[in-house]
């Protein structure tokens, strides 16, 4: 059992009548406080985010005063612990205080100085986890970044939104084409939330058999049904704690639909065979690479659990509505295939670019990832025969060669600007032309090296 994070003051003192009235004064105070008579046994009970302030006897049975100091300050050495003495225990306490109490009070000592200290303490603690809670959101965005590569303006909005949704306790509907990366979103949302030490069950909906989903889901009891032997937990019951991830829902029948719509209603999940409703603490992310507005008013999906799922929405884009990233992401799995595999990394031509940016990329970011596999290899970069559209985020031209070309060319430019380049010869050598001609076609394309994430080069 853990302490409640309203307690802000834990007060441990063997001596009752000194205990309550040390109570009563911080009571009147308007501190919440939780009164022990031992300490044994504390420690397990504070969380590292609890953001209190132990106020303790040194001299006591069993666990005194400093003992509990060290074993406080090994899970949290930021805790601030506020020691008592007597008048025989002041070089104890200023040894105390070099081990890492924040204070401590000499018996007697007068209400205004506990006062005085405890609140300086709790003021401390707030600066100590708002540092914290800064310090993580900062990983958590730096994570972010390392596993949705990219850095298109749909990429940056849509880790935006994963980095508002993820400390929240809303289930999410994750839109996105075949290959596009919806289970990568979906760990991502599970891994920055505070469910991160739960666990994380994926199941796909379309490839379990309809006369399984349900056992699979809800699990069942001995004789549910003929072959149902034994007890089975389902992937709901295994998840609680933690984080569903049910992929290609649209692929489940209705009977199924209104079981789950019942669990994420009343939040319990009955086996089948049984009686007994079992209460989840868990998280559900749905994903979909149909449209499930247009299911449900075909009557293909239930409307109700439709509006249910669609409260928080994730939009993943394909990978044709991403221009550069195809360049980056590419790049990344190449970096990552030609480690793993002990090979020296390859560097992509002008033309080999050209190619990733005219390719539609129909498998989205499992298909990039598999052509940079190959490539890591050291076999021919070559792209399945399906249509190629124009460079990401570069419109159709409905003018002539001439014109399409010149979206292409600014396409290109735009695309190797964002690799890192010492100088804008570097970046003219990459692109195979001259310097000056570089500096006719930026300026022509209203592109500038300085607006690159290389601004801090020199023009040489």
């Amino acid at each position: 059992m853990s302490i409640d994070n309203q307690i802000q003051v834990v007060l441990i003192d063997d001596d009752p009548h000194l205990r309550q009235a040390l109570c009563q004064t911080l009571d009147l105070a308007g501190l919440k406080v939780l009164p022990l008579g031992e300490a044994t046994g504390l420690t397990a009970q504070l969380s590292r985010d609890w953001p209190g302030v132990v106020v303790s006897d040194i001299r006591m049975p069993g666990m005194d005063g400093m003992e509990l100091l060290a074993e406080l300050h090994g899970q949290d050495s930021e805790l601030p612990v506020l020691l008592i003495t007597g008048h025989g225990d002041v070089p104890l306490a200023v040894q105390a205080m070099r081990a890492g109490a924040y204070d401590f009070l000499e018996k007697p000592f007068a209400s205004d100085a506990l006062l005085d200290s405890v609140r300086r303490a709790l003021s401390l603690r707030r600066l100590v986890l708002d540092n914290r809670s800064l310090r993580l959101a900062l990983s958590d965005r730096q994570q972010l970044s390392t596993r949705l590569v990219g850095q298109s303006a749909p990429m940056l909005r849509l880790r935006e939104q994963i980095g508002a949704l993820a400390a929240t306790r809303a289930d999410v509907l994750i839109l996105g084409e075949t290959g596009a990366g919806k289970e990568v979103v979906a760990r991502a949302l599970h891994d920055l939330s505070n469910r991160r030490t739960g666990p994380f069950v994926a199941i796909n909906a379309g490839a379990l058999a309809e006369s399984v989903v349900e056992s699979e889901l809800f699990g069942h009891e001995p004789g549910a049904f003929t072959g149902a032997q034994k007890r089975r937990i389902g992937k709901f019951e295994f998840a609680n704690g933690g984080t569903l991830f049910l992929d290609e829902i649209e692929s489940m029948s209705l009977d199924v639909q209104v079981k789950l719509l019942r669990l994420l209603q009343e939040r319990v999940v009955e086996r089948l065979g049984g009686n007994q409703q079992i209460p989840l603490d868990i998280r559900i992310i749905a994903a979909t690479k149909e449209d499930l507005r247009q299911s449900a008013d075909q009557g293909r999906f239930r409307a109700d659990l439709y509006y249910r799922l669609n409260v928080a929405p994730l939009r993943i884009p394909p990978l044709r509505e991403r221009g550069e990233d195809a360049l980056m992401l590419f790049q990344h799995f190449a970096d990552e295939a030609s480690s793993r595999h002990g090979l020296p990394l390859h560097e992509l031509q002008p033309g080999q670019r050209a190619m990733l940016l005219r390719h539609n990329w129909p498998g989205n970011v499992r298909e990039l990832q598999n052509v940079a596999e190959r490539f890591a290899l050291g076999l021919e970069l070559a792209l399945d025969s399906t249509p190629d559209g124009p460079a990401p985020g570069v419109p159709m031209s409905t003018g002539g060669l001439s014109e399409q070309v010149e979206h292409f060319e600014k396409a290109l430019i735009a695309a190797e600007l964002g690799r890192p380049h010492s100088s804008v010869r570097s970046l003219a050598e990459a692109l195979g032309v001259p310097r000056k001609t570089l500096h006719d076609k930026l300026r022509k394309h209203g592109l500038s090296f300085a607006d690159s994430g290389n601004a801090h080069a020199d023009d040489e």
